[in-house]
């Protein structure tokens, strides 16, 4: 029993009545193939036959779409006469079954109710079945078309990875170009959801990128498209290309870009990296091939790259000047690397290794705490250059003045380390190390008594620190 129902579309500033034909259940008659041959039928199935082929010949959706309302509809109820009559046409050529799809195609883009456009684009994939039943022979293009409009029309699903990978299977080199973008679209979402895994992903991207290969190597007419539609399989498939793949692709890619490289040691140490991480093992005799020419390459220019590393990394190349013990110039270099940074964090820690520097090894006390204090300033919450300068204070107030003015240096470095641990937790330790150090050789009240201080008075320190303590015992 078929339900029809008519319904009005909006299209173009047009209004088109549309019979639309949702079969609740198909007779027996359609499953069994019927064609009009042997049909009582036969003059009626023929005359509409070819009274709706000469609308739809050679044409697309979209000319149907835009038929009139009038040619639109005088179409649709011959092909309906002539598909009720026979399914399968004349029993040699399935238009009756294609041509639905184009009828239905049409209606589908024309409605605007979600529930009814849902409706007929699933009849719409029902004739592709019914078409495999009756004309099995072209069993691979119709499993490739099915699974092609069924991602286009519905959307996500695992019934449609299925139906491509059958068209794959019957149809081995010859399956259409179509199948491979809706496989990787399909792949790349599955796979991201967790709902198939990196082997079938693989079993599935092979056979897509096997099919084009064949066809793209044998050229045509059709060999872009084949390059086009791997390309669109690949883009899809290569987001995860690093939890789908293992050792031996990424091999098969990347050795014959080792192969035009062979003199770039940076493109030789990308492509070992690559494969010990995708789990290709140290031993592997590729691997140890291109260590091999990489440590050979490396060994001829080692000065060169050395040279040139220093060059362009002042930072690097100060630190190997400190190390040959020629302090004032690791400074100057330092000073280079700053002039060069545009990181805050990188600034501070060459200005505290400039302080450093001229604190432990120059002595020059005055220039050390004014590059530590530009240290503390380009990175407020890092404590290091506050020790840096307490300790400063604690070396200037041991060669000055008289024993009062020494142990007042000795509060000016202790607020200096107190400070450091309240601002970075890291330093904590090291700051309660000093300040314990420390901690005898602070103020003595009876001496401060004799000059006429009292605790918690505030006292300017000499011996050039020039910091304001608050008098403590």
């Amino acid at each position: 029993m078929r339900t029809i129902i008519s319904t009005a579309t909006a299209l173009g500033g047009r209004t088109l009545a549309l019979m639309l034909i949702l079969c609740a259940s198909f007779s027996v008659a359609n499953a069994q193939c019927e064609n009009w041959t042997d049909s009582p039928q036969k003059e009626q199935a023929e005359n509409a036959h070819v009274a709706y082929r000469n609308f739809v010949k050679n044409k697309t959706v979209a000319d149907l779409v835009a038929m009139t309302e009038d040619e639109f509809n005088n179409a649709f109820n011959n092909w309906k006469k002539a598909y009720d009559i026979a399914p399968a046409a004349d029993g040699g050529r399935p238009f009756h079954y294609r041509d639905g799809r184009l009828f239905y195609g049409a209606l589908a883009q024309k409605e605007t109710d979600a529930a009814k456009k849902k409706e007929l684009q699933e009849r719409l994939i029902s004739f592709y079945d019914e078409e495999l039943n009756c004309y099995p022979d072209a069993e691979a293009f119709l499993l490739g078309r099915k699974g092609y409009d069924m991602f286009y029309m519905t959307g996500y699903s695992m019934e449609a990875i299925d139906v491509l990978e059958m068209a794959m299977d019957k149809g081995k080199e010859a399956t259409e170009y179509i199948v491979l973008p809706p496989l990787g679209a399909l792949l790349d979402y599955y796979f991201g959801e967790g709902e198939i895994d990196n082997a079938r992903v693989r079993e599935l991207y092979e056979k897509g990128v096997a099919i084009a290969d064949a066809n793209i190597e044998k050229g045509g007419d059709y060999k872009q498209y084949y390059e086009d539609a791997k390309a669109n399989l690949d883009a899809s498939v290569q987001k995860h290309a690093d939890k789908i793949f293992d050792c031996a692709y990424f091999k098969n890619e990347l050795m014959p870009k080792y192969e035009e490289n062979k003199e770039d040691l940076e493109i030789i140490r990308y492509i070992i990296t690559k494969l010990k991480t995708q789990g290709c093992d140290e031993n592997d005799k590729d691997i140890a091939m291109m260590q091999a020419q990489y440590d050979a390459i490396y060994a001829t220019k080692a000065a060169e790259y050395e040279a040139e590393r220093r060059r362009m990394n002042p930072a690097y190349d100060a630190d190997l000047i400190f190390k040959s013990g020629d302090f004032a110039g690791a400074v100057s270099r330092y000073q280079e690397a700053i002039d060069a940074a545009d990181d805050d964090e990188k600034k501070a820690q060459y200005y505290y290794q400039m302080a450093s520097i001229q604190s432990g090894k120059l002595r020059q006390y005055g220039a050390a705490r004014q590059n530590a204090n530009k240290a503390a300033k380009l990175n407020d919450s890092w404590g290091k250059p506050y020790l840096l300068i307490g300790d400063i204070y604690a070396r200037l107030g041991s060669s000055c003045g008289d024993s009062y003015q020494q142990r007042l240096a000795v509060l000016a470095a202790i607020d200096k380390y107190r400070y450091a641990k309240s601002i970075d937790a890291e330093v904590a330790g090291d700051a309660n190390r000093r300040i314990a150090n420390y901690s005898g050789s602070m103020p003595i009240r009876s001496e401060s008594f004799q000059r006429g201080d009292k605790e918690g008075d505030r006292i300017k320190v000499g011996c050039g620190i020039g910091e304001t303590v608050t008098l403590r015992f």
